[in-house]
Order: C-alpha cells, then structure tokens, then sequence
C-alpha cells in the first residue's frame, strides 16, 4: 500500500504516517510541489518488454510529454537476481538534486522515494500503478532495497537521461533504510 511517512528533525524517531487515503498523500505532496497520481492498472506480464510496456502506457506517457516537455521515456528494471543490484542501489541512496523533474510511473513492484524539504523528509512509498515526480533542484534520493523487485517508466526532459548532483549531505544514513521502513526485503 503507498504509504507516505513524514520526519521532522526536532523528533526523528517518530514520523508521521498516512497509508489509508491517496488523496491525502497527493495533497500533502501537492503541498511542496510534487505531483502524485495512480494510473489505471494495465494487464502486462512480469517479463513484458520496454516496447511492450511503453506501448501499454502510451497514451500517459504522451500525455505528461506533451503536458511537462519530456523528450524521451524508457523503462528500468530490477530483480532481486540481478548480479550488481546492490551497486545499483548504492548509486541512487545518497542525496542529489537534478536539474530536471525525476519522474516514475510504477509498472509493477516498489520503492522508497525520499524528499528533503527544510526540516522535514516526507518518504514516499510508492507502489503499482503510482506516478511520482520530484520537481528539478528537490533535494531526495532513492531506496529500492536489498531484494530490489520494481519496474518503472521514466520520462526526462534531457536525452541523456539520468544526470545527478549530489549534494554531500549524509541525511541519507541517518533515516531509516528501506527494510526498517517496509519492514524486510
């Protein structure tokens, strides 16, 4: 279930839950910036190629395009087999900024996404079928987990793609991983 827990730094250790109300998430979310919606479930297989899975989701796809500017959309997946997942998740859990909005739109599976604003991170567990999109220069960084298992759609302004800046704020070690948050792999 998409859940979106909320730390504040003068009380770290107790965040602020919400887990039962979508629309609740989504203005909260709304509330510094960023957009989160829920597409509607689309019938693919779990081994459903690139191809296979943009063309489930054009329409969307090229809605955001024509609506926010992205030239170029692609798909990323990752398994708990995969031989460099634990690099690939190292790559993506220290704080960064991009210079362009991070936009996911979950196919299948999940994974933490957290958002530093002020004195406050807002972790957002997103999960199938949830569409998030991190305005450019948010400071956040990425948690997929020991056993990774998620499939996203992204969409980019810049045809080179992934470009981060990361800001050497060690933040990221001091909240709670993704098995704390979600409970194992």
């Amino acid at each position: 279930m998409t859940t979106l827990s909320i730390f504040d730094f003068s009380q770290p250790d107790e965040a602020k839950k919400v887990t039962d109300d979508s629309s609740e998430i989504r203005a909260l979310l709304a509330e510094q910036s960023v957009r989160f919606e829920q597409w509607p479930t689309k019938d693919l297989p779990d081994d459903a190629s690139q191809d296979e899975i943009l063309e489930a989701y054009r329409e969307e796809v090229e809605s955001l395009k024509a609506e926010c500017g992205f030239q170029t959309a692609d798909v990323v997946s990752l398994n708990p087999d995969h031989p460099h997942k634990e690099a690939f998740r190292q790559k993506f859990l220290d704080e960064h900024t991009h210079s362009e909005d991070e936009v996911r739109f979950f196919v299948r599976g999940q994974g933490l996404f957290y958002l530093h604003f002020g004195d406050q991170v807002f972790s957002v567990l997103c999960e199938k079928n949830d569409l998030i999109s991190v305005p450019d220069g948010t400071r956040h960084w990425f948690d997929m987990g020991p056993e990774p298992r998620f499939t996203c759609i992204r969409l980019f302004t810049n045809p080179e793609g992934w470009v981060a800046d990361f800001t050497g704020d060690d933040i990221a070690s001091r909240l709670p991983r993704y098995e704390a948050m979600v409970g194992g792999a």
